[in-house]
């Protein structure tokens, strides 16, 4: 017997190793639908043997999207869907062009009679908001990326708990990896003060991690089911004036009323049951919505689950929708290939395009995968600015002066594939008017980067931007 299996081993190996490789290949071909993604994997399980499909069982399958969706499934099994009152409604697919894109692939109404108000600074939108929860007289939902535990942090753990002992049911969910951008966490604060916590997705890093996947990066504040808060701004001392921070951060969130406000509820209690299991229901919730002013808005959820491509798409539709011009206003642009390319198309048709993006970013690699791929956008016309000091953390588009997005995504591809996300379409000439005034502003504050500036580069500066531009597809 021993004879016979040193015999045929080799034959036994080699027929097991060719059985994997095709069942790799097979799940490559299958599964990845970047096409250069599918071939350099399929280049690597079949010439390095047994190392290749090792790597790509470890980090090439998508477990990510296979588990949120199961995950997501479950839950929403367990809930009613809501949908914006009747007086407030248009029905999918009611309106031509990028109204009926968005409808089409997020499967949601524009709702409207809905009042959105800018808060331009952390100072107004900290006021705005820790007043909000001072009068909340029956629920208050909270859901943050980052909540600091400092000055800032520690006056909203102080109004939660005033909430609480007013016997207002409350729920705050802040993201693992974000809690812990300080140390100890907020979280045991929070309990400590009787406020219900919950962590999204507790993860095995003993750290914080800024570049860590499957990370919830929406920000919520609900008030009594009927007032609302949402846009890129965390819960930290970088974002208010008032406490002197080392390293400032500007940025600009949002005040919602009206019917889209079943957008933004069904999100945060989605949110919280996936994360803890508890089903919120009834009035103190889900109060019925009445009109609150003129704009035309819809909620864009976002995530590594059902709703996937649901934000790449509208972005996409949006650019080609512009007859006139695309202002982007955001921390970190390291687009996917498509719409860099679909920017490109625009200003060469003639849309004048700008990309706001700070001078000084707060992660290097990002900053130089911008510099390494925004070469060909500039070529075709399109203009990017940096801006000075304070770091700006502002998240806008806004096309045409008539159509505006807000929240929480970043022009990246853990915004647009990786990460939870929450944001808000708006159709309203006065409010876009009001932030497209907020993006001229900051361009004329700004320094314009020329095809000239990346030129002047040196070789070891290009060749690190260069290899900072292969990892876009994980910044």
């Amino acid at each position: 017997m021993a004879d016979l299996f040193a015999s045929y081993w080799p034959y036994v190996t080699s027929g097991v190793l060719l059985a994997a490789d095709l069942w790799a290949t097979a799940h490559t071909v299958l599964h990845k639908h970047d096409n250069r993604a599918a071939l350099g994997w399929v280049g690597l399980i079949w010439l390095v043997p047994v190392a290749g499909i090792v790597l790509y069982t470890l980090f090439g399958i998508n477990r990510i999207r296979r588990k949120v969706r199961r995950l997501r499934r479950q839950v929403r099994r367990n809930r009613r869907p809501e949908r914006p009152t009747a007086a407030g409604a248009e029905e999918a697919g009611g309106g031509p062009g990028l109204r009926r894109l968005v409808s089409e692939v997020t499967a949601r109404p524009v709702s409207r009679h809905n009042r959105i108000l800018p808060l331009p600074s952390g100072e107004a939108a900290y006021t705005e908001m820790l007043a909000a929860i001072a009068g909340a007289e029956r629920s208050v939902g909270l859901s943050t990326y980052i909540f600091g535990n400092d000055a800032t942090g520690h006056t909203f753990v102080d109004a939660l708990a005033a909430a609480v002992r007013r016997g207002v049911a409350v729920r705050v969910l802040v993201d693992d990896i974000g809690s812990r951008y300080s140390f100890p966490s907020v979280v045991g604060r929070l309990r400590a003060a009787g406020v219900p916590v919950a962590r999204f997705m507790p993860s095995f890093l003993p750290w914080r991690f800024a570049y860590a996947q499957l990370r919830n990066h929406r920000k919520i504040l609900m008030i009594d089911g009927h007032a609302g808060f949402t846009g890129g701004m965390n819960i930290r001392d970088g974002h208010d004036a008032r406490t002197h921070p080392r390293f400032p951060i500007a940025d600009c969130h949002f005040r919602i009323d009206g019917p889209v406000l079943a957008d933004v509820r069904a999100v945060f209690a989605d949110d919280w049951q996936f994360a803890t299991g508890e089903q919120l229901d009834g009035a103190a919730w889900f109060p019925e919505l009445k009109p609150a002013g003129q704009a035309e808005a819809r909620g864009i959820a976002n995530g590594p689950d059902d709703d996937w491509e649901t934000l790449r798409l509208t972005l996409l539709g949006a650019i080609a929708s512009a007859r006139r011009s695309v202002r982007i206003v955001t921390p970190y642009f390291v687009p996917e290939g498509g719409l860099l390319s679909a920017l490109g198309v625009a200003a060469l048709r003639g849309v004048a395009v700008d990309v706001v993006v700070p001078e000084h970013n707060n992660l290097r690699l990002v900053h130089w995968a911008m510099l390494g791929q925004v070469g060909d956008l500039i070529g075709h016309g399109g203009r990017v600015w940096l801006t000075p000091l304070p770091f700006d953390h502002t998240k806008l588009l806004v096309v045409d002066d008539e159509w505006c997005l807000i929240g929480s995504a970043n022009w990246d591809a853990r915004s647009l594939r990786l990460n939870f996300e929450f944001n808000v379409e708006c159709y309203d000439a006065d409010l876009v008017g009001e932030l497209a005034a907020m993006v001229a502003a900051k361009i004329a504050r700004g320094r314009r980067l020329t095809a000239a500036d990346l030129n002047r580069r040196n070789l070891l500066l290009r060749l690190r931007d260069g290899v900072a531009r292969l990892a876009t597809p994980y910044l």
